[in-house]
């Protein structure tokens, strides 16, 4: 047996959860370092405050892989998980931005840290599910579809959470306005909108979505190909939370070799996210390190927001040339190609004129995250075991998160002590990685790519 093809709009109703987790994840994006600024946080404390973000991703998103692949129930496979993980990240959104409440508890940012990692915890809860639905739910020759239909879902979701601080306070007239400690209205009101539409997006995929049972998964020819979790007398091995120690060992080479390109690829998105503001504030709007009450810095972080949404508006659309791009050059060329462009848009902030010329700069990262969030797990799809498709996906996050976590913690000490708290280099060094990522990607095997 094969699995069904499905139509486009399954294939979207399937992922349109997606559009609802990362428009939370690009307001936690674009704002997090403002309001951890505002709550008291120095420059250089930034990263150390944001390594809880992938420290969370490498504790929840394994262990969620692990149990999705065993769990079977009348809500399905993966669906539970992708939906309590909203209910709670939800909760963090409404939360993180007025942390002061809890002043009596707790200092502010300790608060805030605090309901930066309940979000992170759950944004992972609910996204690791999500890729292995593709690989659960998809033929082979429509995975790249699959993934890049996240990817643009992704992209929009981003777009609209990246630039709706901006819009209210530019379009709807609602108050981006601060004083010391307290969140300006604008963005307490878009952490309650990102909220909402969060539980909306998820509730529209748990609603749609078919998922096939242990049963039928058994019964298809993919499945059949595999056998690593067989015996020899034809029984099932048992299984336990400790074999992810095992299946990380045994992971396959396909994997090892990806797992040095997002390496790379994500040192430098960490990089561009921790300190796109305070650089931006600084090397195009001309003030000081120290400045994160003003007006003039609450307009350049409203900029980021722009910028931000520009470079996912782009991704969005990339994401549909995507697969038809790799069938022509192959999936390792075509991400390599925009790896090398993404980096180049990096650099390139450094010796644009004035905000508006950073479009440009926004566009060519558009295209590298696009093929960041497709790509890899195209190539990774066709080299796991669909048994095993959860937890390795999960597993796959550890190479998202340990650069992440090494950037947080050499991030900030760089920005100060190398950088002499000109943010600006810590954006030239994430366009570096993403040319060394670029370069990497031709040592990786591709098992299933077909180029015409």
């Amino acid at each position: 047996m094969e699995k069904r093809r499905l139509s486009f709009l399954q294939i979207w109703n399937m992922s349109f959860g997606f559009l609802g987790i990362q428009m939370g994840f690009a307001l936690q994006n674009a704002n997090a370092s403002r309001i951890l600024q505002i709550f008291g946080a120095d420059v250089h404390e930034l990263s150390w405050f944001w390594i809880i973000a992938p420290l969370m991703g490498l504790i929840v998103q394994p262990i969620v892989g692990h149990y999705s692949d065993k769990t079977w129930g009348r809500f399905g496979r993966r669906k539970p998980y992708f939906l309590v993980g909203a209910i709670l990240a939800s909760i963090g959104l409404v939360l993180m931005p007025q942390a002061d409440i809890f002043i009596a508890f707790l200092p502010t940012l300790w608060i805030g840290a605090g309901m930066l990692m309940i979000m992170d915890a759950s944004f992972n809860i609910a996204m690791e599910p999500f890729r292995a639905l593709v690989g659960d739910n998809l033929r082979t020759d429509q995975r790249t579809l699959g993934f890049s239909v996240q990817t643009a879902l992704i992209g929009f979701g981003a777009v609209i959470g990246s630039w709706l601080p901006y819009v209210l306070t530019n379009w709807l007239g609602i108050s981006n306005e601060t004083s010391a400690g307290v969140v300006p209205t604008n963005l307490i009101l878009s952490f309650i909108i990102g909220a909402v539409i969060l539980i909306i997006s998820i509730l529209v995929t748990v609603l749609t979505t078919k998922e096939y049972s242990p049963e039928e998964l058994a019964s298809f020819e993919d499945e059949q190909m595999h056998s690593d979790t067989i015996t020899k007398d034809g029984q099932e091995e048992k299984s336990s939370l400790l074999d992810i120690f095992d299946d990380f060992k045994k992971m396959p080479t396909t994997m090892r070799q990806l797992s040095w390109v997002q390496f790379f690829s994500w040192f430098g998105l960490f990089g561009m996210w921790v300190f796109a503001t305070p650089a931006i504030a600084q090397h195009i709007y001309g003030l000081p390190h120290t400045d994160s009450s003003s007006t003039a810095y609450q307009d350049a972080g409203d900029w980021i927001g722009i910028l931000f949404g520009v470079y996912n508006l782009v991704s969005a659309f990339y994401a549909f040339a995507l697969p038809y791009i790799a069938k022509k050059i192959g999936r390792k060329r075509t991400h390599s190609i925009s790896l090398i462009i993404g980096g180049l848009g990096l650099l390139s902030i450094y010796i644009m004129p004035d905000k508006n010329w950073l479009i440009v700069s926004m566009i060519g990262v558009g295209i590298a995250w696009a093929s960041i969030l497709a790509m890899p797990y195209a190539i990774l799809a066709g080299s796991i075991s669909p048994k095993k498709m959860g937890v390795y996906m999960g597993i796959f996050n550890f190479f998202i998160v340990l650069p992440q976590i090494i950037n947080a913690l050499i991030g900030g000490p760089l920005v100060k002590y190398a950088y002499g708290n000109q943010a600006i280099f810590a954006l030239v060094m994430s366009g570096v990685s993403f040319l060394i990522a670029a370069s990497l990607v031709y040592k990786v095997k591709d098992v299933d790519d077909v180029v015409q």
